[in-house]
């Protein structure tokens, strides 16, 4: 079976080496970004299975990423969630109303994460790949 692959965005470098540690641990393939038109152009390239975003990117905010994603037909199913150094009380309900499946404020709990992923790439049940024939 395929690994799933997760892009991670974020500009915090060490942030990014230990999610790819983390999710590698547990079998996720990885790809990266460190901004948000580098974010745009890594999802049409990879297609990941699901995106760990940042907020406070370089070059725009992690909400642009998300919009640009729903304009953009197919990718708009990827799951989103958000990992931010934020405030939890004032950007988490913007981020899912935005359409994030997940908001994780920084410094965050890395088996409460991994679980939130692997809910996520779970799936529904009874899709036609798990059907018998």
């Amino acid at each position: 079976m395929k690994s799933k692959k997760i892009l991670i965005v974020d500009d915090d470098k060490d942030l990014l080496l230990a999610l790819r540690v983390r999710l590698k641990s547990r079998g996720y393939a990885t790809a990266f970004a460190t901004d948000a038109s580098s974010a745009i152009q890594m999802t049409l390239e990879e297609k990941p299975d699901l995106i760990l975003l940042g907020l406070g990117l370089p070059d725009d905010s992690g909400f642009i990423v998300i919009d640009k994603l729903k304009e953009a037909g197919a990718l708009a199913s990827i799951p989103v969630i958000v990992v931010s150094a934020r405030p939890l009380d004032v950007y988490k309900d913007a981020a899912l109303l935005a359409g994030a499946k997940g908001y994780f404020q920084k410094p965050f709990d890395n088996e409460d994460l991994l679980r939130a992923i692997q809910k996520e790439l779970a799936g529904p049940v009874g899709t036609a790949e798990e059907v018998p024939s």
